[in-house]
Formats: structure tokens, C-alpha cells, sequence
């Protein structure tokens, strides 16, 4: 079969690989429809990030059944799948109080283990979720990152009222924007330095935009000051300086959620750092989007806002390619922020 593989020192090339074959009664053959990339991929392309080389990335994909292990009955050949990369153990502690992201005995697909930048893949039935017929196989393909910003806002208790500010528009950003625009925030401000991102997010849910590279933290509350009060701030950049920027725009009361991994250590300066308690903020980490029951509500929801039209999907993609096409789009971002999600087309394989 045809896979994409990422070779130690950045190289990637579409190769044959060994067709996978069912070796536990509970796993499930999948052929993959369509693969994006995750930012995250991203050092594990250019900067040796990979637990191994070579590897075949892709933990947001979608496709369908081909066949099922002897202990699989609640799927079959045919249905239109997406991927739940997490597997963890199900039996630890962490485990037993449904705290899976975290599990210190998981696997993880298109990490830990090859993933579905190939023509067909392997895995677990825990690690698939069955699409609805009202879901598209593209739709399959973004419902790992939608889930993301979904655990999110979850894990704040919703945004429904909420004056709800995402710093940091890129791909999850963008999701997090449409997905509380339409789950009942009384607001939806956007905020990055790339205004483009800023002129795409107000098209499709967000109610106002701060750049800023052009806007200090000061500007920015100013901007915000009538919407100051029962804040839901959620940084998706992972930067340094964004991370500050949300304690120093945070209103009284905020609640700060922390999405976006950082890659540079973090240092808050003592009026920052103040900030935490002098506004009586709450801070949350909200690590990947899984739930009980498993996977999590999140899955569930991310399918609904689908069925109701409520999340647009064609801004955010960069390209759909075949192997050859997807490779060329991935080298030419060695250096390079993302501008969109580039997803892997399997479909004419």
C-alpha cells in the first residue's frame, strides 16, 4: 500500500509499506479517506520530534471499515469511521476516574505508532468513532482538532452568556471561534497577529478582532471594556507572549484557559503574574478532548454542530492532495507557519 513516510532529518516520501493486518480480536481495518495534518506533526517533520523513525504521521482521519476483529460487533464493513488517536490503558487510576488524557500507559495513533497518512491502517476499535450518515468523510477528517477546543469549553462549563475571547487564530482557533459563536456566547472576539486570520474569523463567527501586532495589552482592554465582565478567555497559541497577553486582558472574574503547548519557557513579570490574584482569575489547562463515556461528549457535539450547519470547514483548508501533492505542500513548509489545514486525499488511491 501506498504511505507516506517521514525518514529521519525531515525527508518525506510516498513508499510501499506492508499492508496492515488485524492482530487483536478488537482491531478494525480502515481505509483512510482523508488525513490532515495537526500542527503538532509539525516538529516531529523538521525537528527530529518523532518517538521513532521512519513514520508514518496522521492522527485526523477519517474512512472507511474494511474489516473487523472477532470481538468487534457494534461496527462493520462499510461504516464511515473517524480517528480517536488516544488508546489508554482503561485500568489504571487515572483510567478508573475517567481522567484518560492522563494516562501514563497509552499508545497513540500517528505517534506513538504509525498513523493514516497511508492508504489503510489498523487500530483498536476504541480508537475509532462511527460518523453519522449526516457527516461527511471530510467532516471525519476535522473532528479530532473540533473536539479540541470543544474539551475546552467543556472544561469552563460552557460559554453560553460568556464574552468569550480565542487568542490565536489558527486552525483550532478558528474552530473554537464557530464552535462558541454557535453554542450561545454572548461574544466572540478574536485576536492574533496575522489580520487575515482576524478577516476570516469575523466572517465565520467571530463578532470582533484585535490585532495585536498593532494593539497593545492596554489597547486591547479598552477595546473589550464593555464586554469585561463573565469572560471566557481561551489561548490556543502557545507562545510566551500570548500567555501574558491573556492575564493582562483578562477582566474581573476572567476564566483563563490554557490550550496551546508551549515550546519556549515561560516567565510572567510581577504585574502579569499579579494579575491571577488581584483579579481572582481561574486558570484551566485543558489537555487534548476525551470524556466519559468514551470518548467523551465532545465527539458527540462536534457531529451535532455538523448536522446543523454550524461550522464551515472550506476557509480552513489550505489543500487536498494526493501522497505526491501532499508531500510537496508539507516540505514547502519547512520554516513556515501553517496557513490552513492540508489534508492527505486518499480517496483516489
Amino acid at each position: 500500500m501506498k504511505s507516506v513516510v517521514v525518514n529521519a532529518g525531515g525527508a518525506m516520501a510516498v513508499e510501499e509499506r506492508p499492508m496492515p493486518v488485524l492482530n487483536a480480536p478488537d482491531d478494525v481495518l480502515v481505509r483512510i479517506a482523508y488525513s490532515g495534518l495537526c500542527g503538532s506533526d509539525i516538529p516531529r517533520i523538521f525537528s527530529q520530534g518523532a518517538h521513532f523513525y521512519p513514520i508514518t504521521l496522521g492522527h485526523e482521519f477519517s474512512g472507511h471499515v474494511v474489516s473487523i476483529g472477532k470481538d468487534v460487533d457494534d461496527i462493520q464493513e462499510g461504516d464511515a469511521v473517524a480517528c480517536v488517536p488516544l488508546l489508554p490503558c482503561f485500568k489504571c487510576e487515572k483510567c478508573r476516574k475517567e481522567a484518560y488524557s492522563q494516562c501514563k500507559h497509552y499508545q497513540f495513533i500517528g505517534s506513538r505508532r504509525d498513523g493514516g497518512h497511508a492508504e489503510f491502517v489498523v487500530v483498536s476499535r476504541k480508537n475509532l468513532f462511527r460518523l453519522p450518515e449526516s457527516s461527511s468523510l471530510i467532516q471525519g477528517a476535522f473532528l479530532e482538532p473540533i473536539t479540541v477546543g470543544l474539551h475546552a469549553l467543556k472544561l469552563a462549563g460552557g460559554c453560553e452568556g460568556k464574552e468569550v475571547i480565542v487568542i490565536g487564530a489558527g486552525t483550532i482557533g478558528q474552530l473554537i471561534i464557530q464552535a462558541a459563536a454557535a453554542s450561545g456566547a454572548k461574544s466572540v472576539t478574536a485576536i492574533d497577529i496575522n489580520q487575515q486570520r482576524l478577516d476570516l474569523a469575523l466572517r465565520t463567527g467571530a463578532s470582533h478582532a484585535c490585532n495585536s501586532a498593532e494593539m497593545n495589552a492596554e489597547e486591547i482592554r479598552q477595546h473589550n471594556h464593555e464586554r469585561r465582565f463573565d469572560q471566557l478567555i481561551i489561548e490556543t497559541a502557545g507562545t510566551p507572549q500570548t500567555v501574558a497577553l491573556s492575564l493582562d486582558i483578562a477582566g474581573p472574574k476572567a476564566q483563563v484557559v490554557l490550550v496551546g503547548t508551549l515550546h519556549k519557557e515561560l516567565t510572567l513579570n510581577v504585574a502579569t503574574f499579579s494579575h491571577i490574584l488581584r483579579k481572582e482569575l481561574t486558570l484551566l489547562g485543558s489537555w487534548m478532548n476525551y470524556s466519559a463515556p468514551w470518548p467523551g461528549s465532545e465527539w458527540q457535539q462536534a457531529t451535532q454542530l455538523f448536522a446543523e450547519n454550524k461550522l464551515n470547514l472550506e476557509p480552513l483548508i489550505a489543500s487536498v492532495g494526493n501522497p505526491q501533492e501532499f508531500v510537496a505542500d508539507v516540505t514547502a513548509l519547512a520554516g513556515k507557519p501553517m496557513t490552513g489545514k492540508i489534508l492527505l486525499d486518499m480517496t483516489g488511491s
